[in-house]
């Protein structure tokens, strides 16, 4: 019983710490929910509103975003990152990826869905792309041990642009 309360308090410990990470960097709604994958890795998406202030299903424009150049990270530093790019494409990371906190912020233009995968860990999101203009979102995971193998999957349609940075 003692073990099962030390996991617990050691999750609820990530999950804070992540989910006040999220939340000061990507401005979360109240219909965010952190989600555990089979590893007991927490993880976090945002979910923007638009300027209206009612949730959508689409991720969120945010002035001044591109996908010509790699978008910031608000946690930790920068360990890859990919700009101007199309179609799919596997990420790796050199060096993988330590426990902790891991972050990706993907920017995407253009018709059709993006989909990002970190493999070997769980975390998978989509993003909606639309015409015409940046799309954004922003993920983090809590990592209880480093992965030497870790590379993102992209998949994307030929007519979707993005970039994307990975920090931890």
């Amino acid at each position: 019983m003692g073990e099962l309360s030390k996991a617990n308090s050691g999750r609820a410990a990530a999950l804070v710490a992540v989910c006040l990470a999220v939340a000061l960097s990507s401005g979360c709604t109240a219909d965010d929910s952190p989600r555990a994958n089979s590893a007991g890795a927490t993880a976090r998406q945002s979910t923007p509103s638009a300027q209206s202030g009612a949730p959508t299903d689409r991720a969120e424009h945010i002035d001044g975003e591109t996908v010509t150049k790699a978008p910031q990270v608000v946690d930790g530093e920068v360990i890859t990152s990919v700009a101007d790019a199309r179609g799919n494409r596997a990420v790796p990371l050199d060096g993988g990826v330590r426990s902790g906190p891991v972050s990706i912020a993907v920017n995407c233009q253009g018709k059709g869905t993006l989909k990002v995968e970190l493999k070997p860990v769980g975390l998978n999101f989509p993003l909606e792309c639309v015409a015409g203009e940046v799309s954004s979102t922003y993920n983090q995971i809590a990592l209880k041990k480093g992965r030497k193998d870790a590379v993102l999957q992209v998949t994307a349609g030929s007519g979707v642009r993005w970039a994307l940075s990975v920090g931890q």
